[in-house]
């Protein structure tokens, strides 16, 4: 099994925070790091590709190739306030073993770069969602998870699968703080309003400014990203679908 970071730049940190930004439930928190990226400039430094990714390529029009892959972003940030490194991609791994080593080589890079803590998003599926969406959060550490409080008074119980649960897991084993936001969605299609209410509680945690206007731009192009993959199917494509399941009931 292969998992290599390709580190094209070694930036110069202050105290930064590592925000895990991988496909998820309403994929909340790969639309979140996509909007951080764009918004604040964030430059890339590290390619990473596993083994446990997916097996294939997507070829374009152009005749150039586009594979499963993770990044690493800087951003550094006004006087006064921590910088940050984003954690994005297109995929999370696809095996156990090939989870534990994603998520430890990149917090292997964070902790050289001097980062001491991060934060995991994700979202908290729900079949209803009767006004704004609530956020639980889960933390490494009791400390931790009162910073957390202060952002929502719900505390996640049960399990967090994928990189959003191993990430509060191995900072914790590792003596790095983390916790992690999860936001009630109501699937797996792109949740704009979610990732909303996840952009809010960064501003008001890290002391940003992000504008929440272009959030629907960036879950547009994720959409795209993801729909080439497989990973979600475009609108006509699920209606088809139910309309070829329900025909068998007529």
């Amino acid at each position: 099994m292969v998992c290599s970071i390709q580190i094209t730049e070694k930036p110069q940190l202050k105290d930064p925070v590592l925000i895990e930004g991988l496909p998820g439930i309403g994929f909340v928190a790969n639309i979140t790091a996509l909007h951080l990226i764009t918004q604040l400039k964030a430059k890339k430094f590290a390619n990473i590709v596993s083994s446990s990714f997916q097996d294939f390529a997507i070829l374009t029009e152009t005749g150039s190739a586009r594979t499963p892959v993770n990044e690493l972003y800087y951003v550094k940030s006004e006087e006064g306030k921590r910088d940050l490194i984003i954690w994005y991609g297109n995929t999370q791994a696809l095996t156990t073993f090939g989870q534990y080593e994603l998520c430890g080589k990149v917090l292997d890079a964070a902790q050289e770069l001097g980062c001491k803590s991060a934060i995991s998003l994700g979202g908290f599926k729900k079949e209803e969602i009767k006004s704004e969406p609530s956020i639980r959060c889960a933390a490494s550490d009791e400390v931790t998870l009162e910073e957390a409080l202060g952002l929502t008074r719900k505390v996640m119980v049960g399990h967090i699968f994928g990189i959003a649960g191993l990430v509060v897991g191995l900072c914790k084993l590792r003596g790095m703080r983390a916790f992690a936001l999860l936001v009630d969605t109501l699937g797996m299609y792109p949740d704009v309003t979610a990732t909303t209410a996840a952009l809010t509680a960064l501003n008001k945690h890290l002391g940003l400014t992000v504008d929440l206007a272009g959030v629907d731009a960036s879950a547009e192009q994720t959409k795209k990203v993801l729909e080439s993959f497989g990973l979600i199917r475009n609108i006509s494509e699920e209606k088809k679908k139910e309309e070829e399941a329900l025909r068998w009931y007529i």
